[in-house]
């Protein structure tokens, strides 16, 4: 569903957004700007598909208005008997 169920101290600190406020959000919808949504959403559901990304290049928007360009991994996250059960996105603060 694109919900986002974890939220570590580091994307609280790079984007201003505490893990109440970002857990069980859609996190395309709510965080990543308009232009970059489609191909965000992609590389999310590719890798619930199993074909993961490495090295997406994207801006997010902080909680304060900056802009941060962000370096993304999406690595399907599987069951113990291999079934998909979301996603693990690691990003990058390369600004």
């Amino acid at each position: 569903k694109g919900l986002v169920n974890e939220w570590n101290i580091k994307s609280a600190e790079i984007t201003g957004f505490t893990s109440s406020e970002v857990v069980g959000r859609d996190l395309v919808e709510d965080f990543i700007t308009e232009e970059y949504r489609t191909s965000v959403k992609e590389v999310l559901d590719n890798a619930l598909r199993g074909y993961e990304a490495a090295n997406y290049e994207f801006p997010l928007y902080t909680k304060d208005k900056r802009r941060v360009d962000v370096l993304l991994n999406a690595t399907t996250r599987r069951d113990v008997t291999g079934h998909v059960v979301g996603v693990i996105g690691v990003g990058q603060d390369i600004t």
